[in-house]
């Protein structure tokens, strides 16, 4: 099935170029009740981590930079991505979750979203 993403300029055109990129990595990838999915949406502000089982469409664990634990907290935003890393690999080991399948949802992975990984990683959580 095709998907059609309408192209404009600046920032639309930035955002289109993502979604283009989210929907050709979602073909290809699905959470499963044995390998939920783990979908990181990053905006400038802040970074969000789900781990989603998509045949049943529930939210088993996430986190984000707005959860009280990690509001206002000490470092910069790679920092801050570290700390939800862990959050959401510890609230997954507690739901039962062991394995996942990494959605970086259309960014590249780097940085925040790269440090989000390895944290999760660290944490006990397989990618």
């Amino acid at each position: 099935m095709a998907y059609g993403v309408k192209v404009a300029k600046g920032d639309a055109y930035k955002r289109a170029a993502a979604k283009r990129r989210h929907i050709r990595i979602r073909k290809r990838i699905s959470g499963t009740q044995e390998r939920p999915r783990l979908v990181v949406t990053r905006s400038n502000r802040g970074i969000t981590a789900q781990v989603i089982d998509d045949i049943k469409g529930h939210t088993l664990a996430s986190a984000s930079t707005l959860d009280a634990s990690i509001r206002g907290g000490e470092g910069n935003k790679t920092d801050l991505a570290k700390q939800v890393g862990s959050l959401v690999a510890e609230r997954a080991k507690a739901a039962g979750v062991e394995a996942v399948v990494f959605d970086r949802g259309g960014k590249q992975y780097a940085g925040r979203i790269a440090a989000l990984a390895d944290a999760a990683r660290e944490a006990g959580l397989k990618f």
